[in-house]
């Protein structure tokens, strides 16, 4: 007995499923091709989530939730126009989206469906320790930096750019990388769980023009991240010493110690925070409120 969409519409269709009646080997057969389908669905959306191919995808489910209304009320024009326009659609999709296709499909066969690696918040702990470290000297010194942190958007795009380290985090190598006058100091550090993926890399560098003059091409390229990933990205400034964050589309100036630290365990610890961290959400609360200026 096949299973066709339109059953689940059909009262006879539970009538029967609940008396018992197909019940058999080809109705559990329909129930693991939807399960298998749900698991597809579920990770698709999970590799995607955060990117700018959620956009594409929401409009493709518009239309097919579109295409289903239509069919169901009986609009048959619009059930073959939106039919037609999801057939060529696709096509069209494809082409256009041809490269972030390939870069999706290589990071699918790269990953591991079953597996995923936790943060342990020792190794949390010991990172963000690192980075404090990194900052405090670059800062006194007036080295120029910028750290680009991945969170739920993938930055593969950005990380094909720079020259790969696969490294792990400590103050001591984002200090050496950000010295002036070495191979590694121009560009972005990308780091992608826990590990710094590319020093080199290029951001793309926000067209904003609210951003003042005084900010140069590192705080803008920080900034055009943020508006186009979650990613969390820390600069320091080579004429002030300044430390500056853009995150989530705000920029945040001119943080001393305490305030960074308190927007790295905002974004990077787990959800169990520590009571310190708990007790300085509402200094970043209102940090964002303020416009991201530090006062």
């Amino acid at each position: 007995m096949s299973f066709q969409i339109s059953d689940l519409l059909s009262l006879t269709y539970w009538q029967d499923l609940f008396s018992g009646n197909i019940l058999t080997l080809s109705f559990w057969i329909n129930i693991l091709d939807i399960l298998v389908v749900w698991f597809l669905a579920y990770k698709l959306i999970e590799l995607v989530r955060g990117t700018k191919a959620v956009q594409l995808i929401r409009g493709v489910a518009l239309f097919i939730l579109i295409r289903i209304l239509a069919e169901f009320i009986g609009l048959h024009t619009l059930s073959w126009l939106m039919n037609h326009v999801i057939t060529y659609g696709v096509i069209a999709a494809v082409v256009i989206f041809q490269p972030e296709v390939r870069r999706g499909l290589e990071h699918l066969g790269r990953q591991t469906f079953f597996t995923q690696t936790k943060k342990s918040e020792r190794e949390e702990e010991r990172v963000i320790s690192a980075y404090d470290k990194a900052i405090q000297y670059m800062g006194r010194r007036k080295i120029g930096a910028l750290i680009s942190i991945e969170r739920n958007t993938g930055l593969d795009e950005y990380i094909e750019t720079g020259i790969p380290l696969d490294a792990d985090i400590s103050g001591e190598l984002l200090i050496n990388i950000f010295i002036p006058n070495t191979p590694l100091h121009d560009g972005a550090v990308i780091v992608k769980k826990n590990k710094i993926a590319v020093a080199s890399a290029y951001l793309p560098l926000s067209e904003s023009m609210l951003i003042p003059k005084e900010y140069g091409t590192r705080h803008r390229a920080a900034i055009g991240l943020s508006e186009v990933s979650d990613a969390l990205t820390i600069i320091v400034s080579e004429e002030t010493g300044h430390v500056s964050m853009a995150v989530n589309n705000e920029f945040l100036t001119d943080l001393n110690q305490e305030e960074y630290l308190v927007v790295l365990h905002q974004y990077l610890a787990t959800e169990e925070e520590s009571t310190t961290t708990q007790g300085l959400r509402g200094f970043l609360s209102d940090f964002f409120k303020s416009g991201g200026k530090h006062k």
